[in-house]
């Protein structure tokens, strides 16, 4: 759990960077083993005109280019939100471990609110999922973000 804690800060870190890019601050890092950060992303949707640019793709694909492999199955991901359908199935795609992430999300989210990609029995990887690590200082990042946009 202290370790958990301790990299769920870093995608923190990330997902104010989001923030100060006026992007919907969601913050994402990568690591391996127990223990080694391999990158930080954050989402970049605005900023590339893309909406596949999202944290978790954007984190994904920096670790695959720097391992230089496609299956991350000795890596975690940590999240500040629970990640969309499409986030999701890229994670299994690459065999993640594990996904912590930070808190739900009732609209999108694709490892338990609406749809439960990670663990879906009918495909050939599950994911190992935490959620509620550092919930409160995800929610109120979101918080702040829409607040201040309405």
């Amino acid at each position: 759990m202290n370790r958990d804690k301790y990299f769920m800060k870093f995608a923190l870190e990330e997902a104010l960077k989001a923030y100060e890019e006026n992007e919907v601050p969601i913050g994402a890092v990568l690591v391996i083993g127990d223990g080694v950060l391999i990158c930080g992303e954050h989402n970049r949707i605005e900023q590339l005109n893309d909406a596949t640019a999202h944290a978790e793709i954007l984190a994904l694909r920096a670790a695959s280019k720097i391992l230089n492999r496609r299956r991350l199955s000795d890596c975690t991901l940590y999240s500040t939100v629970e990640p969309c359908a499409m986030c999701a199935g890229a994670l299994v795609l690459c065999r993640v471990k594990r996904l912590v992430y930070g808190i739900t999300d009732s609209k999108f989210g694709a490892a338990e609110s609406i749809f439960n990609v990670v663990n879906n029995p009918a495909l050939n990887h599950q994911v190992e999922v935490t959620a509620g690590i550092l919930e409160e200082e995800c929610r109120e990042l979101m918080k702040k973000f829409f607040g201040k946009r309405r």
